[in-house]
C-alpha cells in the first residue's frame, strides 16, 4: 500500500509539470516566432535498471545490485517542436517572417554573446554615436547581427526601406534625389541540432557551453546567409494548435484525478488495516 501511495504521489508532481508547460503554450499562443514545447514520460523503474556500474557504491543498500526500485512516471524530455508557424501579414516594413523552418535570426547578445530568434518584429534604436543612423534592434534591444558580424545601422534619413527573401536591405534616402543605399545584410543562421538551444526568455535562445558538450559551433549550426527564406512585411505565428493543447490539457487532469482517487483509496484501506488491529 505503501508503494501505491509513492507511485502516485510522484506521478501527481510529473504531471503537474507536464500540465505547466501547456499552460505556458497557451500562454503564448498568440506570441510571434513561439515554438511550442512537448512533455514525455518514462517509467521510473525502467529508467533505472543497472545504471550503477561501480559495485563499490552498491554497499549498504537494501535492493539487488545493480537495481534501482522507482516507482511512478517521470518527465523524460521536454522538447521543443520547431515546426513553421503560420505567415501573418502586417504591413509593417521592420517586420519579418522566416518562411522556412530550422533558420534564425542572429542577435548580438551582452558580452558579444551569440543569441538566436524566430522573432522578426524589430525596430529602430537610436546609435547614441552617431545621430545620423539607428540600430537595427529586437524588441528586448538587442542589436540584430549583420553578415559582417556587426550591428546593422539603418540611415535616419529615409523614405523607403526595402528587405529581399536573401536579407539585403536597401534604403531610399530623403535626400531630394531618392538615393538608393544598402545598408547591410541580415545574417542567417541554419541550426542543425536545435533541441541544444536554451531559452534566455524574451523569445530569445542560446546555446549552453559547448566546450562541456564537447563540440564546436559549427557542429550545431550552419551559416546561411543569402538563403531566401525572408517575407518582408509579416510575421510568423507561432505553432501552438489550441485544440490539441487543451486537449492534452484534459487528458492531464483526469490522469491528476485518477492518482489523487488512488491515494484517497488507499488511505482508506490503510485505515481499515489499522482498525482490524
Amino acid at each position: 500500500m505503501n508503494q501505491a501511495l509513492i507511485t502516485s504521489a510522484v506521478t501527481l508532481g510529473q504531471l503537474q509539470h507536464k500540465m505547466d508547460t501547456t499552460g505556458n503554450n497557451l500562454a503564448n499562443m498568440n506570441t510571434t516566432g513561439y515554438k511550442r514545447r512537448d512533455v514525455s514520460f518514462s517509467d521510473l523503474l525502467f529508467q533505472q535498471v543497472n545504471n550503477q556500474s561501480s559495485l563499490q557504491h552498491e554497499t549498504g543498500r537494501q535492493t539487488h545490485n545493480g537495481l534501482r526500485v522507482g516507482t511512478g512516471g517521470a518527465v523524460a524530455q521536454t522538447a521543443v517542436r520547431f515546426e513553421q508557424g503560420s505567415l501573418s501579414q502586417t504591413g509593417r516594413d521592420l517586420d519579418i517572417a522566416m518562411t522556412e523552418p530550422g533558420f534564425f535570426f542572429e542577435l548580438i547578445g551582452e558580452d558579444g554573446q551569440r543569441q538566436f530568434t524566430r522573432d522578426g518584429a524589430f525596430y529602430l534604436s537610436p546609435n547614441p554615436n552617431n545621430a545620423l543612423e539607428n540600430y537595427l534592434v529586437n524588441r528586448s534591444g538587442e542589436y540584430v547581427r549583420s553578415v559582417d558580424g556587426q550591428p546593422i545601422a539603418i540611415p535616419s534619413n529615409f523614405n523607403d526601406l526595402n528587405i529581399s527573401e536573401s536579407g539585403n536591405i536597401n534604403v531610399t534616402l530623403n535626400d531630394g534625389q531618392n538615393t538608393v543605399v544598402n545598408a547591410g545584410q541580415l545574417q542567417i543562421v541554419n541550426i542543425t541540432k536545435p533541441q541544444l538551444l536554451e531559452s534566455t526568455g524574451g523569445n530569445t535562445l542560446v546555446f549552453p557551453n559547448m566546450e562541456e558538450l564537447e563540440l564546436t559551433i559549427d557542429d550545431v549550426l550552419e551559416e546561411a546567409a543569402g538563403s531566401q527564406v525572408l517575407m518582408q512585411r509579416a510575421l510568423e505565428m507561432s505553432n501552438v494548435d489550441m485544440a490539441k493543447e487543451m486537449n492534452d490539457m484534459l487528458q492531464i487532469q483526469r490522469g491528476y484525478q485518477f492518482n489523487t482517487r488512488a491515494i484517497s483509496i488507499t488511505d482508506e484501506m490503510m485505515g481499515l488495516v489499522n482498525n482490524i488491529r
